[in-house]
């Protein structure tokens, strides 16, 4: 009872006039519109700096953006797990899209062959985040046919710029040795990075944040680090990096000194008006640290 009257005394959404509404779940995807639609339309976004979607609940606010919004773009792939039932119950009245609904199966990482559950964090291929911005692209125009040269336009210069952000990474990613190239976080969110730019990943918890590790995990992952003889690992900002210090203590007491090399963003942008605040300045912060971590 007092979590509604909390959630019911929210400032309502205030709507721009003469503009879309388009709402986005995460804020990586709010960025990739923006760039899009510029400031012909208002863009919100649910989930702000450091939320980890795994776990969000959609608040009272949430449910009147959504209701509110003209057009909803979503990651899909089961990122936004929680909030999926919200999702289907709007889009029976408007355009709601995954945005990763186009890129093949083919293309996806196998979470399990049995369910058809696949990683989400497309994000960290930068090639398939741009088929992301060429789904929001296209349905912009279609929902807007009178400005569909505009978003063709902008789309086009964003994928320009994507474009240098993936040779970016190649080029950084090449500068760390071979055997060095080993990169341990709190939870599976780099496979796509690690395929995409070869350097091997590895994550204690599992592709969500909802699944547990255990001490057998810690212990395996310990192992590895030891083995390999890994000097930097990371923690994640939208996790608590408890896990991680875990690793870290059970590494000296084998013997091996390991650090934490820093803080990865992996599920959501950081604090708007820095770097990381953008989906290109959030990867190229990554690939930094990552680099002068490993080398």
């Amino acid at each position: 009872m007092l979590l509604l009257l909390i959630t019911a005394c929210e400032p309502p959404i205030k709507k721009i006039t003469g503009r879309k509404l388009i709402v986005t779940t995460t804020g990586i995807l709010a960025d990739a519109v923006r760039h899009i639609v510029k400031d012909s339309a208002q863009v919100e976004a649910l989930m702000g700096p450091g939320v980890d979607p795994h776990l969000y609940k959609a608040s009272h606010r949430d449910v009147n953006l959504l209701t509110e919004g003209d057009i909803i773009f979503y990651n899909g792939l089961h990122l936004e797990g929680k909030m999926q039932t919200v999702l289907e119950k709007v889009a029976r009245h408007k355009t709601v899209i995954a945005v990763t609904s186009r890129i093949p199966l083919t293309q996806l990482h196998p979470i399990s062959e049995a369910t058809n559950i696949y990683d989400p964090h497309i994000w960290f291929d930068v090639p398939k985040f741009k088929q992301c911005v060429r789904t929001i692209s296209e349905t912009l125009q279609q929902e807007d046919p009178d400005h569909r040269d505009y978003y063709r336009l902008n789309e086009q210069a964003y994928q320009a710029q994507l474009d240098s952000l993936h040779h970016y990474i190649q080029r950084a990613i090449e500068s760390i040795p071979p055997a060095q190239r080993v990169l341990i976080t709190a939870h599976d969110a780099f496979g796509y990075f690690g395929q995409a730019y070869h350097i091997r990943v590895r994550g204690l918890q599992g592709i969500s944040t909802l699944s547990d590790y255990g001490l057998k995990d810690v212990a395996d992952l310990v192992d590895f680090i030891t083995q390999h003889k890994i000097k930097s690992i990371f923690v994640e900002t939208s996790i608590s990096q408890k896990s991680i210090e875990a690793v870290v203590a059970g590494c000296r007491a084998r013997g091996h000194k390991v650090t934490i090399g820093g803080s990865l963003y992996s599920d959501a942008l950081g604090a708007p008006g820095t770097q990381p605040g953008t989906y290109i300045g959030m990867v190229k912060h990554n690939v930094n640290i990552i680099v002068n971590s490993l080398k």
